[in-house]
């Protein structure tokens, strides 16, 4: 017998993870950066696959729940890395923002995939604030306080 209302839910589970992959991957591939929509939306997917994989079919168990969030930060961290590079002959760093951004898609898709839909959106719209206003609000603080760090260094807005 299909269960429909389980298929639904595991359904809109996953595509608001693929919607808040894909807002975020395109922030960034506006941005010209190495993690862009498809990169953003499989990390989503498989952060909301593995918390329905624990959270749906292993009932009361917080401690494995735990270990699979556990598992998602450590893993987004190695991921992450691979985004971010630093210039030998400049010593600048460039895609940090980016990195970070992947890490807070897979524990939104991680959310997604708990149910946790009010925390999934409130989550992509301060990320989205964040992105959005982020780097002019920077611009700004450095050209009214003349301090110049980070990316404004580098002329890189990420």
């Amino acid at each position: 017998m299909i269960q429909w209302d389980l298929y639904g839910t595991i359904a809109i589970r996953l595509g608001l993870a693929l919607l808040v992959g894909a807002i975020l991957g395109l922030n960034r591939w506006l941005h010209h950066k190495s993690a862009g929509i498809r990169t953003h939306s499989l990390v989503a997917i498989g952060s909301a696959t593995a918390v329905m994989l624990i959270s749906d079919f292993v009932k009361d168990d917080a401690q494995s729940v735990s270990r699979v969030l556990q598992g998602l930060i450590t893993g987004l961290g190695f991921l992450g890395a691979g985004v971010i590079i630093r210039e030998q002959s400049s010593q600048k760093v460039h895609g940090l923002t980016t990195a970070a951004s992947l890490w807070a898609c897979a524990l939104i898709g991680a959310a997604f995939g708990a149910g946790q839909f009010v925390l999934g959106g409130l989550s992509l719209g301060a990320i989205l604030v964040t992105l959005f206003i982020g780097g002019p609000l920077e611009k700004l603080l450095s050209h009214i306080t003349g301090i110049k760090r980070g990316s404004e260094i580098s002329g890189d807005p990420d």
